[in-house]
């Protein structure tokens, strides 16, 4: 016990109230207070996701875990935020923590409908998007770790909230470490350098535990240097010193179960239960709601001595005060505890909702100068994401969504809604009848004889690489294989088995057979009842159909095009679909099927803008466009946001904080984690990408006029293992810039200042060719001009030294060596993104 807490106890003046439950008493003696108090049996239960009731004590029982993202997931009606790789866009930190602040309130307000919900929340995630072709790509913020330190941090504080003692909820990191591929993720190994390690990885979740608004972490699914990321006791111990706090440490779901199964890292599982607390993890999420196994692993392994009891009380006491910082033993004293169930969409999340999304639209391109829109008085919204608003798989349900194009009629009156979809009626080869769908979804069935006919007419939608949806006309919801026989039910793809996707085998006479790809089997119609189900194993046994095609979707946007005065596209991607958790994209292009939506679009009316809704970039090389916008999955207010910037009512302030390539080979290699070697992300591209890091265009030019320095020389500072936060710490030196910048055109200008710093080419260690030492968000007036304060610690400039050692430093391979910054010449560069950067001074760091 430490001395805070045995003073704690001897000042204990609550006859027969427990110390745990007294709240004028330090946190570390009331969580030692309630472990003193449980058996050892009890004390083992608490280490499994689902730890149970301790009714003797009044404990209730409890779980790790809420999925909150960016709004509360899984839990029903909350409202929904754009994806965090929109937040980012922001690059508004007091907008993410307001975001934060709402996703929290309505997890208490959950909480308060249902006690079961846990107050450890699993966000954010802080892995670095150094890759599009990630899965899970949307999750994260940035390529840049300090930006991801800086916005997970933002992100944190809100859901942490600012009472001294409680937290409205307590954060968990995801995923330590190094963790940027779905395929095979269990089994793959990140190799990463200690350079990687300490400039790329570790300061993206550093941020937010060092300024002590996250109070756990989960660990990642992965290998690292081809050990297990669960059983890296190094990597943990060091994320645990950069706060005087406990950190919580929770696996991933299964992952424990896994060191034996597909790592095969040991040997069975009583040694992996082992194995994982003594590398420091505290929680097992593993067999679901059922704790008996990990129970008995850990038992077994303290009896054959893999294990003592102090590691076990050591896991304990943190997950102990990690559940007295929610308030949950305060009773009345807990701040929050009047949130209630009325505090879900209340009528400030809304507002933020919708500003969330407006300040995340990125105009990546206006070189035909279409936009903004505000003369138009025809809109057309073509394409697949015209009307549809998407969310993923760690969403909530929206309590309403508003669509491109309903906000667009909204907004000017008269809107044009065509999805570019083809129409078209199946015909069952076996009976000779077209597939009819009831008008509530429940009956699909070959017993149609009128092919235009409302219920045999299906649009069918190409999501890429051949994978397709079959919207009904008669219910107006999505075919599904998820159920037997199929219906025509489903409001939306999802689900962690998609069951509204599908493939065609194309015959040699024309007609199609197919696959529903969530369970693999073929469509097939059955005898004398015409009912549909998902059951063929072999494609001999599937069902044929004739396809007649009704209505050309094609056509259509060209139609509705022509009779616009401007045309909006709205085309992405399904987050369910072609890249989501556990499946990567299989390339980087934007559909084929996209594509040729665009080009009828454009070829019909040249004011046209590829507006882009997706949780990753693109790359568009073979897509010819002049004016593109991209906006994430905003959540249930997207429309209004997309509309907010296209009309020009909002001044368009998004910036990318992750470059779009310019081709497939500029993205590198998804599993090559050594970014410097292949010259990927922005800090270490030679070729200009298609859309910088940090680009996004405002409707008024802004000039880049001059870039100062305070001082032009400065001493390096010591070398060190503390990795470098964004912003200046109270006790290092700083660099201090002015960047003037004047608004040229006739409207306001949201400008984005971003300084860089470029080394030069005398230095011996490899660096980034450019980094972000400092950005701030200015708004100027038509003809303004202004001088922007600009100031970076120049640690930001270190680079990791392997033959750096550190004076009494650990003793460990993860300390051998130590962060440098080199002395010699280095360009201070300002502009608005990564690669534009038109003025820039000259600093000189000297040798200390």
């Amino acid at each position: 016990m430490t001395d805070a807490a045995t003073a704690a106890l001897a000042q204990d003046q609550t006859p027969g109230r427990p110390l745990f439950r007294q709240v004028d008493q330090p946190l570390a003696a009331r969580a030692r207070d309630l472990l003193d108090r449980l058996t050892p049996e009890e004390r083992i239960a608490m280490l499994h996701q689902a730890a149970p009731a301790v009714e003797r004590l009044g404990v209730s029982a409890w779980h790790t875990g809420c999925e909150a993202l960016h709004g509360v997931a899984w839990l029903g009606r909350a409202t929904v935020f754009p994806q965090p790789v929109g937040l980012a866009a922001t690059w508004d930190t007091d907008l993410v923590e307001k975001v934060g602040e709402v996703a929290a309130v309505e997890v208490r307000a959950k909480r308060a409908e249902n006690p079961r919900v846990s107050l450890n929340v699993w966000a954010p995630v802080v892995n670095t998007l150094r890759h599009p072709g990630w899965g899970r790509n949307e999750e994260g913020y940035s390529e840049d770790p300090h930006v991801t330190a800086v916005l997970g941090t933002a992100y944190s504080r809100g859901l942490r909230g600012d009472h001294p003692r409680v937290w409205r909820t307590v954060p968990a990191l995801k995923h330590f470490l190094a963790y940027n591929n779905e395929t095979d993720r269990s089994t793959t190994s990140s190799e990463i350098s200690l350079r990687t390690l300490h400039e790329e990885e570790l300061p993206a979740f550093r941020g937010a535990i060092e300024e002590g608004v996250a109070g756990g972490m989960m660990l990642a699914y992965n290998r690292v240097n081809g050990v297990p990321a669960h059983t890296q006791p190094e990597l943990v111990a060091e994320a645990r010193t950069w706060s005087d706090e406990s950190i919580a440490v929770v696996s991933d779901a299964g992952a424990p179960t896994f060191l034996v199964t597909t790592q095969r890292s040991q040997p069975d599982h009583v040694h992996a239960a082992a194995a994982l607390v003594t590398s420091g993890l505290d929680s097992f999420t593993d067999n679901e709601a059922d704790a008996s196994p990990t129970i008995r692993y850990v038992t077994e392994a303290l009896a054959v001595g893999l294990l003592t009891t102090d590691d076990v009380d050591r896991a304990v006491l943190r997950l102990l005060e990690l559940r007295i910082r929610t308030g949950e033993f305060d009773g009345d004293a807990d701040p929050y505890a009047g949130i209630g169930i009325d505090a879900i969409d209340a009528p400030e999340a809304r507002e933020l909702a919708r500003e969330a999304v407006g300040r995340s639209v990125v105009v990546l391109r206006n070189d035909a100068g279409v936009l903004p829109l505000s003369r138009a008085s025809r809109i057309a919204v073509v394409g697949p994401l015209a009307e549809l608003v998407l969310t993923d798989w760690y969403a909530g349900t929206p309590p309403y969504a508003v669509g491109i194009g309903g906000a667009a009629a909204e907004r000017f009156g008269e809107a044009e809604v065509v999805t570019g979809a083809d129409t078209i009626a199946l015909r069952a080869a076996s009976n000779g009848r077209y597939v009819v769908a009831s008008a509530d979804g429940s009956v699909v069935e070959a017993a149609g004889d009128d092919a235009a006919a409302d219920d045999a007419l299906f649009d069918v939608t190409d999501w890429g690489d051949g994978i397709l949806t079959f919207r009904s006309h008669a219910s107006g919801r999505l075919l599904t294989g998820g159920k037997w026989p199929m219906r025509a039910d489903a409001a939306r793809v999802g689900e962690w088995v998609v069951q509204e996707s599908y493939r065609t085998h194309v015959h040699a006479d024309g007609t199609w057979s197919l696959l529903h790809l969530g369970s693999g089997r073929w469509l097939r119609v059955f005898r004398d009842s015409g009912l549909l189900a998902a059951e063929a194993v072999t494609l001999d046994d599937a069902e044929r159909f004739g396809v007649r095609v009704v209505r050309s979707g094609a056509a259509a946007v060209a139609e509705a095009s022509a009779r616009a005065d401007a045309v909006v596209v709205a085309v992405g991607n399904d987050p369910h679909l072609n890249g989501r958790e556990t499946e990567d994209r299989p390339h980087l292009r934007l559909p084929a099927a996209w594509a040729e939506v665009w080009r009828a679009a454009r070829e019909a009316n040249p004011r046209a803008v590829l507006t882009i809704v997706s949780s990753y970039p693109y790359v568009l090389d073979d897509v010819q466009a002049a004016t593109v916008v991209w906006s994430s999955h905003g959540g249930q207010e997207l429309g209004h946001g997309v509309i907010d910037v296209l009309s020009g009512d909002r001044e368009p302030s998004g910036r990318l904080s992750q470059s779009w390539p310019a081709t497939v080979e500029q993205a590198g290699d998804l599993f090559d984690y050594d970014t410097l070697r292949q010259g990927a992300t922005y800090r270490h591209q030679p070729d200009e990408p298609a859309f910088a890091f940090g680009h996004g265009l405002t409707y008024a030019p802004v000039a880049y006029e001059s870039v100062s320095l305070t001082d032009a020389a400065i001493s390096a500072p010591a070398p060190t293992h503390r990795h470098p936060g964004f912003a200046p710490r109270a006790d290092e030196s700083v660099v201090n810039a002015v960047v003037r910048v004047r608004n040229t055109g006739d409207r306001d200008a949201e400008e984005l200042v971003q300084l860089y710093a470029l080394p030069g080419a005398e230095h011996p260690l490899p660096a980034p060719r450019r980094l972000l030492v400092a950005y701030r968000r200015v708004r100027l007036a038509p003809g303004e001009t202004r001088d922007v304060e600009l100031s970076f610690s120049p640690a930001r400039l270190a680079v990791w030294d392997d033959a750096v050692r550190l004076p009494g430093a650990v003793d460990d391979w993860l300390h051998q060596g130590a962060l440098r910054v080199q002395p010699g010449s280095y360009a201070v560069a300002a502009g608005p993104s990564a690669w534009a950067l038109p003025v820039r001074a000259e600093l000189e760091v000297t040798a200390d």
